[in-house]
């Protein structure tokens, strides 16, 4: 009997417990709804959580924003004929994550890599074992790409890989630039890469060479955007309004370069690289009348679209490497000699060799030509004669015309980096030899610059490689002008004795320009050979090849409008001369010029 009194008890204390648990897991309950029941209703009142206004939020997660690209400016030649253009270049990346599925329950990554393998090879630069090796990484990722291989895809190959549908292939658009002419004034034209902008979360085209990069700004456009609401599945809401703002396109620039004098330049350039392998190759085209260059290259160069050879020629040479021009550098002392009256031709001079301040100059025929007289001085390019009119002049004389040269100063040309040269001028000797190009450090568009002078009776004009910008439909913003450099340095009397100087050194059997006569045209050079200073020190370096070869020619010469000016530094000359070297490029250049001239083509609209 007590043991049944015992059990009773138990049995009321446990469900006693039982009772008062469950009580508590009510009132719990009850609290917890409770607490969220006013939840929902502050929230549902307030409409914030956390300090967030929801009506705000739910409009942003359902509000898209679009960024509008805008493109960047074209650059053409004189005639309207594109060089470098916007474009997009596509990278190819494969999905290998097989969570990886599309609203309508279908893969969106790679099913079978064998097959895909197989078909992506047919396109890309890779063999079908390489891609496959890419689709089968040793650690487990969510997407692969496929190097360089994968990269830098033309519209044509990403429409050829997507007819495909193979399951998985993805793509992702690069902005990229076009320039279809491959090796064409490369370090002119310069070129833009795209770099990624923090500001915008995406790339965009920065030039970072010539003028890509000088007028950067000015091809580079703003982007728009669009704000508009959206449902769920990302569809634009109906009767909604949007925010709207159009992508401001960049400008254009319209060159100064003739596409088929380019074209037909870049052609003679890489026939002579490839023969004589120089350490470099100079050439400049211009209109010396306005001061327009219409062609212009250098070697070593390199191709913009494929970037070969870009990391062995970064340097623009024309306006950033100077350099001792040597005796073409003779136009210019011989004009300051006529026009400040210390020049006469029949005034006789001992040739061969000179001697200041204990030091000797020879001519570049040691033994000289006996005593001659001056008129022969310029064709025969004896250094002896012109160290001889720079002691007639005088220093300061010749320092007055060199500053009005502006040798040593920058020319301003739209081009980044230029490099503003150097004279040498505080000894005797130094005075002397500046006469014939030596000790006077240029680079090529001064050069060009100075020459200008021939063309418009002493006057020089500013070297210029763009005519004019336009907005992105072709209207004109800008238009570049004809720009005069100082005042006249010579008169039109002077002009004419330097040019039947330049004729004669054509055409006389003394003179030093035989190889680049081209039948009666009418035509008038200068030649030059120069020493290259020796970069470890101690005078200039030694031997056949070490020098910088040169000539510049002007036609006509009666009323002179174009002038090609060339250098060529260090060709290996195997059995030839630096003058027919530098023929193969001159004669078939002055030969173009004259038949457009005479066809009334030369210049562009």
């Amino acid at each position: 009997m007590k043991k049944n009194s015992n059990l009773k008890l138990q049995k009321s204390k446990a469900h006693s417990y039982r009772f008062t648990v469950g009580r508590v897991l009510q009132v719990a309950v009850a609290l917890v709804f409770l607490v969220f029941t006013a939840r929902f209703l502050y929230i549902g009142i307030s409409k914030t959580v956390n300090g967030q206004n929801l009506s705000q939020r739910t409009k942003q997660l359902y509000k898209r924003n679009e960024v509008i690209k805008a493109s960047r400016g074209t650059i053409y030649d004189c005639n309207g004929l594109a060089i470098a253009e916007d474009s997009h270049l596509y990278t190819v990346y494969a999905i290998l994550d097989k969570s990886s599925i599309n609203y309508k329950n279908k893969p969106e990554y790679v099913v079978n890599k064998s097959e895909t393998a197989e078909k992506l090879a047919k396109v890309l630069p890779l063999s079908a074992d390489k891609i496959y090796q890419y689709l089968n990484p040793k650690h487990k990722v969510f997407q692969v790409q496929f190097g360089t291989g994968g990269s830098g895809l033309t519209l044509k190959q990403k429409k050829q890989i997507e007819a495909m549908k193979l399951p998985g292939i993805k793509f992702v658009a690069t902005s990229s630039r076009l320039y279809p002419n491959g090796n064409f004034a490369s370090h002119i034209v310069g070129l833009a890469q795209p770099e990624y902008n923090k500001k915008t979360n995406s790339e965009m085209l920065i030039g970072t060479m010539g003028l890509e990069a000088y007028f950067n700004d000015t091809l580079t456009g703003k982007d728009g955007y669009r704000i508009s609401t959206v449902d769920a599945s990302e569809n634009q809401s109906p009767n909604q309004n949007q925010v709207y703002k159009p992508a401001e396109n960049g400008n254009n620039l319209y060159l100064t370069l003739n596409s088929q004098l380019q074209s037909y330049l870049e052609a003679r350039l890489t026939e002579v690289q490839k023969a004589y392998d120089p350490t470099s190759i100079t050439a400049v085209v211009e209109d010396m009348k306005t001061g327009k260059i219409l062609a212009a290259s250098q070697r070593p160069t390199f191709n913009p679209q494929t970037k070969k050879g870009l990391t062995k020629s970064y340097r623009n040479i024309l306006v950033q490497d100077t350099y001792e021009p040597g005796s073409v550098f003779k136009v210019l002392s011989f004009a300051a000699a006529v026009n400040s009256g210390n020049y006469n031709p029949n005034e006789y001079y001992r040739s061969g060799s000179v001697s200041i301040g204990g030091s000797t100059i020879h001519d570049w025929l040691t033994s000289g030509w006996g005593t001659i007289p001056f008129s022969q001085a310029f064709e025969r390019s004896s250094n002896t004669g012109f160290v001889k009119l720079e002691q007639k002049m005088g220093s300061k004389t010749w320092a007055k015309y060199l500053k009005r040269f502006h040798i040593g100063e920058k020319t301003g040309i739209t081009l980044p980096g230029e490099q503003p040269g150097f004279i040498s001028f505080k000894t005797p000797v130094d005075q002397a030899v500046t006469a014939f190009g030596q000790g006077v450090n240029v680079n090529v568009m001064q050069m060009m610059q100075a020459y200008s002078s021939l063309g418009n009776n002493g006057q020089m004009v500013k070297p210029q490689l763009v005519d004019k910008v336009t907005d992105f439909n072709g209207k004109t913003i800008k238009g570049y002008q004809i720009k005069k450099v100082g005042t006249p340095i010579y008169s039109a009397k002077t002009k004419r004795v330097v040019l039947a100087n330049m004729r004669k050194v054509l055409n006389k059997q003394s003179g030093t320009g035989s190889a680049y006569k081209m039948g009666n045209a009418d035509i008038g050079v200068k030649t030059g050979t120069a020493q290259i200073a020796n970069p470890k020190g101690g005078g200039y370096l030694k031997g056949d090849s070490n020098y910088i070869f040169s000539v510049v020619g002007v036609y006509p010469t009666k009323n002179p409008r174009y002038c090609i000016y060339l250098t060529i530094k260090q060709p290996h000359l195997a059995g030839t001369t630096a003058e027919k070297i530098l023929a193969s490029i001159f004669k078939p250049m002055m030969s173009r010029i004259i038949t457009m001239a005479k066809s009334n083509n030369s210049h562009c609209p």
